[in-house]
């Protein structure tokens, strides 16, 4: 599967939310059944130059096959601070994240400050993704679990895990606790206009127990709405 994947290298985005940092894109086959944004209020779909980008890559109009990115990733500067996948997210074989990828994704990504976000599963079921997820993020690649409920986060966390989690668009405080304890702020860049990724940087380094909130948004905020509220019940 991995030689039929491309991802695409941006050095400088032009995003005003994560500001110009270098940000990855790769092919749609790598998002998981498991998301429950697929189809239904995904972020990267919603945004039409974002979409028109992602199948570009995807189709193979755009973008590298595995080898020549993971050289593009090893060629940016030491301490870089990197968005991977603003499109797309881990390559997996039925929901098993592909250990090949992601173990020559983190040594790629040595030295730098690398950050993603997956919806692949970390249970049991899901053969050794969790064991995968720690070894990235022990060694520097911080890979963010993506969930829609303070549970999930929860879970995560005590997994060894750092979390962020989607909330609705009418989330009104900015930071509290959740069942377990944990810390929950709302992502920086949603709270001001003045603070990016660039200059944030807390989905890359933050304490062991504290969850990155987003907030809907984005012309698909209904449907992304309903997915967490689905994701909930």
């Amino acid at each position: 599967m991995l030689k039929d994947l491309r991802f695409a290298l941006t050095r400088t985005s032009s995003n005003a939310k994560t500001g110009p940092i270098p940000v990855t894109v790769s092919s749609r086959a790598t998002c998981p059944d498991s998301c429950p944004f697929k189809g239904s209020g995904c972020y990267a779909e919603a945004g039409y130059y974002t979409r028109l980008h992602w199948d570009a890559v995807t189709r193979g109009d755009r973008g590298e096959p595995l080898a020549r990115f993971l050289e593009q990733i090893r060629a940016l500067p030491s301490g870089q601070l990197f968005r991977h996948n603003v499109s797309g997210d881990l390559p997996h074989t039925a929901g098993r994240i592909s250990r090949r990828f992601l173990r020559a994704m983190t040594e790629a990504a040595k030295g730098k400050r690398g950050f993603t976000y997956t919806h692949h599963g970390i249970s049991a079921a899901h053969g050794e993704n969790a064991a995968l997820l720690r070894h990235a993020n022990r060694h520097g690649f911080r890979v963010n679990i993506s969930t829609e409920s303070e549970s999930a986060a929860d879970s995560a966390i005590a997994a060894g895990l750092p979390a962020v989690l989607a909330v609705p668009s009418t989330e009104t405080r900015n930071a509290w606790r959740t069942p377990a304890g944990n810390a929950v702020i709302v992502c920086p860049a949603q709270r001001s206009d003045a603070r990016t990724c660039s200059d944030c940087a807390l989905c890359h380094s933050r304490g062991a127990r504290v969850v990155i909130a987003f907030r809907a948004h984005g012309t698909g905020k209904a449907k992304a709405e309903a997915a967490i509220a689905g994701a909930q019940s």
